[in-house]
């Protein structure tokens, strides 16, 4: 009879598991287009800074989160509401 509850606790605690990476799954496919993988950031980021005021230093902005984080940051510029890949942002 123990070994019944065992075997049942068991399965139940590895459907618990499966249902939450499922659902770590869904909710990382349904992240905005911006922020999705890209791989070819100078085109990604000369699109973004195309009506900047400033398109070389946003470019290079732009770049340099891009080549760290694989996205380009939203806007044509300023970052102090944005954050990092971490999540932290990036002005205090």
């Amino acid at each position: 009879m123990l070994v019944q509850h065992y075997i049942i606790g068991c399965i139940l605690i590895c459907l618990l598991i499966d249902m939450c990476v499922t659902e770590s799954d869904t909710r990382d496919s349904s992240t905005p287009i911006s922020h999705h993988k890209l791989t070819d950031c100078d085109s990604a980021c000369a699109y973004r800074c195309s009506l900047s005021s400033r398109p070389n230093l946003c470019k290079r902005a732009c770049r340099t989160c891009c080549t760290h984080c694989r996205r380009v940051p939203p806007g044509t510029d300023g970052y102090a509401n944005q954050t990092t890949c971490g999540g932290a942002l990036k002005c205090p």
